[in-house]
């Protein structure tokens, strides 16, 4: 469940960031009631880019698909990658 704070809570930020560690999802931050700010760990904060650049190679690879480009075999990808780095 989403962590939610008001903005007044900010003043401690020794507080602010040990509950940023120890959630890991953004915790937002409410001004007058309404959503003001979203905040996270730095940690936290590289999850969420590395799962949208996960999203964006998984859409790419699904239109693909749907364009009918020629499957490589997991194989052969493996053999290219050994043949490139050497392992």
């Amino acid at each position: 469940m989403p962590e939610i704070r008001p903005i007044a809570e900010l003043r401690n930020t020794s507080k602010i960031s040990e509950l940023c560690h120890e959630q890991p999802e953004p915790i937002f931050i409410t001004k007058n009631g309404y959503g003001d700010l979203v905040i996270m760990s730095i940690e936290t904060y590289e999850r969420q880019l590395a799962m949208v650049d996960v999203y964006r190679k998984l859409a790419e690879a699904e239109k693909q698909l749907a364009e009918g480009l020629p499957l490589v075999d997991g194989e052969q990808v493996f053999q290219r990658l050994r043949e490139k780095h050497g392992r």
